[in-house]
């Protein structure tokens, strides 16, 4: 894995970081935004401490909730300045997601969390079969 492409998963992996950055420069506690989301508080605060990770839809709601754009949340302008123009396509694609109406954005995240979801059961019937 080249550095460009773990620097894009290391500024992900600090999606919770970013939400809590967000959320109190607008002087949100996490009751109130938790609230907002219909979300257990104490799912909202894992998922800030990164001790759970979201969903991309999931993201998309939080974003909403705060107020802000997908891409604004995720701060996706510092990750461009550091990634390669492949993985660049790939976060300014993402940038477009949050232009489209809510039925198409939420149809889009649908599917891909659907497909995050085979990678990673793939991945885990792969590893248990090695394990045998």
């Amino acid at each position: 894995m080249n550095d460009e492409i773990r620097c894009a998963i290391k500024h992900y992996m600090n999606i919770g970081e970013q939400i809590k950055k967000t959320r109190t420069a607008k002087n949100l506690s996490q009751k109130e935004v938790a609230l907002a989301l219909e979300m257990d508080q104490a799912q909202f605060s894992r998922i800030e401490n990164g001790k759970t990770d979201p969903s991309f839809s999931t993201i998309e709601k939080i974003a909403h909730a705060l107020g802000v754009g997908l891409v604004e949340l995720v701060n996706a302008d510092d990750i461009f300045k550091e990634v390669n123009s492949y993985d660049k396509s790939i976060f300014e694609k993402l940038a477009l997601v949050d232009q489209l109406e809510e039925k198409e954005k939420s149809a889009f995240f649908s599917i891909l969390d659907a497909l995050v979801s085979k990678k990673r059961l793939k991945d885990t019937l792969s590893h248990a079969l090695n394990m045998i």
